[in-house]
């Protein structure tokens, strides 16, 4: 059991490492050399755990957007109206983009590199579903824009993005008012 949780310290300690690593370096310059020394294991063991640089980019990417989407969606039930349910999505998104910075930072770099390989990103869409779903809800219902699904997370998920960027370097202060007026703009944006 001891050889157990040490084998999964090691796999979570690379995630970590590769997380941090590319969120300071980028993905280029984010060698397998430089993950195994901050990870704290040699370059072979990641080996053990992952086929390539490129599988464990993946993996922690599919990873991180896993622990991104159960939180979001943890307290959301598909019997909700639409306007409450993307209401707790949004600010549950938001709330995760604060409290796990790091992930977010990561994830934001995923979405906007080619090393995620399309598996991977069709992967990690379906974990949106909840998500997807209600739109599509939502647009049955005549209460959303029936625009795609790419507008709607354009409008309304991907400036929580910009703003944690913003909070980062110190230009731009999140907190309670402004995620309800966050909020409030998001809503404006994609209903009818």
């Amino acid at each position: 059991m001891a050889k157990l949780q040490k084998s999964i310290d090691k796999k979570n300690a690379l995630v970590k490492a590769t997380i941090e690593l590319v969120n300071n370096n980028g993905f280029h310059g984010t060698p397998m050399s430089k993950i195994a020394k901050m990870a704290n294991v040699s370059p072979a063991t990641i080996y053990l755990y992952f086929d390539s640089k490129q599988d464990l980019v993946n993996k922690t990417y599919l990873e991180v957007k896993t622990a991104y989407t159960h939180f979001a969606f943890a307290t959301y039930d598909e019997s909700m109206p639409v306007k409450e349910g993307f209401e707790i999505i949004w600010k549950r998104i938001a709330d995760f983009k604060l409290k796990e910075l790091d992930k977010s930072l990561f994830l934001s770099q995923c979405d906007n590199t080619p090393m995620i390989d399309e598996t991977s990103r069709q992967e990690g869409i379906k974990h949106l579903q909840p998500l997807l779903d209600l739109w599509k809800r939502g647009k049955k219902e005549k209460i959303l824009k029936p625009i795609s699904d790419y507008l709607l997370y354009a409008y309304t998920i991907s400036p929580l993005s910009f703003l944690m960027l913003m909070q980062q370097r110190e230009a731009f202060k999140i907190t309670h008012d402004t995620i309800e007026e966050g909020y409030q703009v998001a809503w404006d944006a994609i209903k009818i």
